[in-house]
């Protein structure tokens, strides 16, 4: 009796043994391919789970993005030039199956068809073009690795060109180049900065110039507003003058010899110059009459006193 519970106590624990054997956990960022007796089952999600021992195995696919490091290698440029070029390819599982059974070394696969591809993608490049284009080698790139890796359950996430580097003596030569531009456009820069600076010292010297017409044009018109003010001003005061001599004239009705006494006076006032001629106005007849009234005035008066001196 001993001996058949010691028995019965010894398959019980292999049964355990064996049955903790075939618990398998699953991680999160994992998928859990299942094959009974070499062919596929199913696919398992992450967590705990249990699988018939030496009958069924589990292989574990990480799901989580890849990288792939693209050794660098040298390609020849349009131009015939030479370079060393690198990439790294980002990738994630979608289809654990088809990453399993359709590829047998994912990596090595996609890391020769990225060199392929990336050598006929700097192929069609010049140069210059293919230094200046990297973004977009990498769209076209990633589109081309993307298509051709669907059908092993990947998606190609993006790609990144590392480096593409030129021969020593075609880098010296694109430095002296690169200088060279530079300093041509320093030299064009310092131009059009002297040439600005000079256009804008001549239009300086213009609007002051013009300004300073327009001031003395404003001066002279100011200028000679006041003096047409003033002569105006003069004039309306000497017309008011000789219209009061004129009024005060004809209200004071001179008499002929009080006249020709003024006129005598002005005659006078006139021979007294430096002028070599003297104009005798129409009106002078008059006025020696007025000249003849006055002698007669003298004369009687002598001749009055004569009589009374008698």
């Amino acid at each position: 009796m001993p001996a058949v519970v010691a028995l019965l106590a010894i398959i019980v624990f292999v049964l355990f043994v064996v049955a903790g054997t075939g618990l398998k956990i699953v991680r999160p960022f994992e998928k859990g391919l299942v094959e009974r007796l070499g062919r596929y089952r199913e696919t398992l999600d992450p967590g705990l789970r249990w699988i018939i021992p030496f009958v069924e195995r589990i292989i574990k696919v990480d799901m989580r993005e890849q990288v792939v490091d693209v050794p660098p290698q040298e390609v020849i440029t349009k131009d015939n030039v030479v370079v060393t070029v690198d990439a790294v390819v980002y990738y994630q599982a979608t289809d654990p199956v088809k990453l399993k059974y359709n590829i047998n070394n994912f990596i090595q696969a996609a890391t020769k068809l990225a060199q392929t591809n990336l050598r006929n993608l700097i192929g069609d490049l010049q140069l210059d073009e293919a230094l200046t284009s990297r973004d977009r080698i990498n769209t076209t790139l990633r589109l081309i690795l993307d298509d051709a890796t669907d059908m092993w359950g990947t998606k190609v996430i993006r790609v990144e060109i590392q480096r593409i580097e030129p021969p020593p003596d075609v880098t010296d030569a694109m430095h002296r180049q690169m200088k060279a531009e530079r300093d041509r456009r320093a030299i064009v820069t310092e131009a059009e900065g002297d040439k600005r600076a000079r256009i804008l010292q001549a239009e300086g010297v213009k609007e002051s110039a013009v300004l300073e017409a327009d001031g003395r044009a404003e001066a002279i018109k100011r200028v000679a507003d006041a003096q047409a003010y003033e002569n105006e001003i003069v004039a309306e005061g000497e017309a008011r003058a000789i219209e009061r001599v004129f009024n005060a004239i004809h209200e004071g009705d001179p008499t002929p010899d009080l006249v020709a006494i003024k006129y005598l006076e002005a005659l006078a006032q006139i021979a007294d110059g430096k002028a070599t001629k003297v104009f005798i106005p129409l009106e002078s007849a008059r006025i020696l009459g007025s000249m003849g009234a006055i002698a007669e005035l003298f004369g009687d008066t002598g001749d009055g006193a004569g009589p009374s001196s008698k």
